[in-house]
């Protein structure tokens, strides 16, 4: 009898557990999965979105900190930036409220801030 008693607790706890340990059950339905955190252990952000960076050469800019008198910075692929630094083989040669400039072999290059998922 102990032997029924213990398969059907270990039959209730795997039914209970089996959310938890099996493949995620979650629909987002097109949202951020609440679940997963925004920061990791060392305090870096995230990158969740699945942005095609083909057409930005590789920069994705995750946050502007504007100033009109020119004392400006982006977050550029998560490292902050300001006019003269460089990302890669780009170089920073304007900051916007909306989009950053960069340079690269004397061409200019124009990459607009990422607002997908802000409401």
């Amino acid at each position: 009898m102990s032997v029924n008693k213990n398969f059907f607790i270990l039959l209730f706890l795997a039914a209970i557990f089996s959310p938890v340990f099996g493949e995620e059950s979650y629909d987002s339905k097109g949202k951020r999965n609440p679940f997963i955190p925004l920061v990791t252990s060392e305090g870096r952000l995230l990158k969740l979105d699945k942005q095609d960076v083909s057409s930005t050469g590789g920069l994705i800019i995750e946050g502007i900190i504007y100033d009109k008198l020119g004392r400006s910075f982006a977050i550029v692929n998560s490292d902050v930036v300001a006019i003269g630094d460089s990302v890669g083989d780009y170089q920073v040669l304007k900051i916007f409220d909306n989009k950053v400039v960069f340079i690269k072999d004397g061409e200019p290059f124009e990459v607009e801030l990422t607002t997908k998922g802000v409401e």
